[in-house]
């Protein structure tokens, strides 16, 4: 039983050095999300850190802030739902093969 539970041992250490490899590409790789027919741009990391928002010129209008905001609340709450989807699957991957029960992995 030793031997089992020294190989589920060294199984865990490899999942926890994958894991920590992923997390950190997640923290570099990049979504980029529009709305408005692309007036508004969100990029957003897969650490769901927002790291830019552009905005076309044409979308500003000074008589209607309130849409402009809709569309940035619209875009950065897409990007940051993406991005979540994008880590649960990259984690999914590492996760899948263990098996654990009730971990619904």
């Amino acid at each position: 039983m030793g031997g089992g539970l020294g190989g589920f041992a060294q199984q865990l250490q490899k999942l926890q050095e994958e894991m920590i490899k992923t997390q950190e590409a997640l923290a570099e790789e990049t979504l980029t999300v529009t709305a408005g027919g692309g007036m508004v741009e969100v990029v957003i990391t897969g650490h769901q850190r927002i790291r830019s928002i552009t905005l076309k010129p044409e979308i500003v209008d000074p008589d209607d802030v309130e849409m402009l905001q809709d569309l940035i609340v619209a875009a950065v709450n897409e990007a940051i739902e993406r991005s979540q989807a994008m880590a649960a699957e990259r984690l999914q991957g590492l996760t899948g093969g263990l098996g654990l029960p009730g971990l619904g992995m």
